[in-house]
């Protein structure tokens, strides 16, 4: 157990090598969470859907045929069908068995303006997925930053205890040699050695957390940990900022609102198309060669055409009132979230100037300390106090150690928070 403890003192205390940094393991994780494949997904959406979009101005060309029988065709009226005869001209009218392959050719003139929304709203869609995405990567960086600050807190625990573990043993060491000479009881050794195995198990402990710490951290960043310690970073500095992610979402879907309000108005306006048909069969475009005869023939038909669909009139006043509703959703949206964050923004603020007065005390306290337990030590040896009190000094110098380190730790941890939630 002794060598167990002096080998986490040793791992802990590596301040020689090069620990991984936040703002490494920040990256790490960033390039290895599963989400950051939407950006190239995403990207590819929009490509296509541009392409689509844009593909509204290339000729549409459609294909068709056709086979029928009809109950009733046209025919000529019994005494004009009598003089035609008389003449020796067969009419015999338009046979009902009737059949064509046809080829449609369309080209768009003017669209109402609906094929320039469409490329819009693919870039507003694709620009709101992209801050979605990114409003998730923000998240993960502080998930990284409360597991590096856990591990931290967790290594200065290690380091403390084992430290405490020393003094416990150096004492059980005196204590042992003062029992035999006779100027202490056994039952002051007794209790040293109880404590000993008490802060082993609390040692154990801690070693158990630290490393299930670390292995969350490692599946976070996608590799093992290069080094047994981690570094701890420096103070923040102070930035001018960014506009938060969510912000940036939510300006998104604000522009894609406007974008649906164009769609409304180029749903109201008339199109304009040329077109070219052409088709092979029977009967043809000239009815009376037709009904002279039954062969097929080829046939032609170009002209422009003009669509006016004002069914959208009917539901613009609801439509409208459903986008307005929907931009002040959003409004709501951001003004809670701005609530929020300077609500956090001023409880971490509050938290950063008590642990700056607490971390400027923690010094001169774990001194005092420090000195108190060296008294205690010899005033044990010479029997004016028992094992009891010195396990008391040696527990509170501890703690005071333990306590100033845990407050250096915890405002960096709330420096960076409050640096995550203004984004400077």
């Amino acid at each position: 157990m002794k060598r167990i403890a002096l080998m986490l003192l040793a791992a802990a205390s590596m301040t020689t090598l090069r620990g991984q940094t936040l703002d490494e393991c920040r990256r790490l994780a960033r390039e290895h969470y599963p989400e950051i494949r939407q950006y190239d997904l995403i990207a590819q959406t929009e490509k296509y859907d541009l392409s689509n979009a844009a593909r509204a101005w290339i000729p549409q060309i459609t294909l068709s045929g056709q086979a029928s029988w009809q109950s009733a065709t046209p025919t000529f009226p019994g005494a004009l069908g009598e003089i035609l005869a008389a003449r020796g001209m067969q009419m015999e009218g338009i046979r009902r068995e009737q059949y064509r392959a046809a080829i449609d050719i369309s080209q768009t003139i003017w669209d109402g303006g609906h094929s320039r929304v469409a490329k819009e709203m693919a870039q507003a869609e694709a620009a709101e997925e992209l801050r979605r995405t990114e409003v998730d990567l923000y998240a993960l960086q502080s998930r990284v930053d409360d597991l590096y600050f856990g591990i931290l807190l967790l290594d200065e625990r290690l380091t403390q205890t084992s430290v405490q573990i020393s003094l416990l043993e150096s004492n059980l060491a005196r204590m042992r040699s003062c029992v035999a000479n006779g100027t202490a009881t056994r039952a002051d050794a007794d209790a040293i050695e109880a404590e000993l195995l008490t802060v082993r198990q609390t040692l154990e402990q801690i070693a158990a957390s630290r490393a299930s710490y670390r292995r969350m951290l490692e599946i976070f960043i996608g590799q093992p940990l290069t080094a047994e310690k981690l570094e701890r970073p420096e103070e923040p500095a102070p930035g001018s900022g960014s506009q938060r992610p969510e912000l940036e979402l939510f300006d998104a879907r604000a522009q894609q609102i406007d974008v649906r309000r164009k769609a409304l108005r180029s749903a109201l306006m008339p199109r304009f198309s040329a077109f070219a048909q052409g088709y092979y069969g029977y009967p043809g475009l000239d009815m009376f060669q037709s009904m002279m005869s039954s062969d097929g023939t080829l046939n032609a038909l170009v002209g422009v055409r003009m669509s006016w669909n004002i069914g959208a009139l009917y539901t613009r006043r609801n439509d409208l009132g459903k986008l307005r509703t929907a931009r002040q959703q959003i409004d709501v949206q951001r003004d809670l979230f701005n609530f929020n964050t300077r609500l956090q923004a001023t409880h971490e603020e509050g938290e950063i100037a008590r642990l700056r007065k607490a971390v400027a005390s923690d010094t001169r306290i774990v001194e005092l300390r420090r000195a108190v337990r060296m008294a205690a030590e010899s005033q044990l040896e010479n029997g004016v106090i028992d094992a009891t009190d010195l396990l008391r000094k040696i527990t509170d110098e501890t703690a005071a150690a333990l306590n100033r380190s845990t407050h250096e730790i915890e405002l960096l941890q709330a420096l960076y928070k409050l640096k995550h939630e203004l984004n400077r």
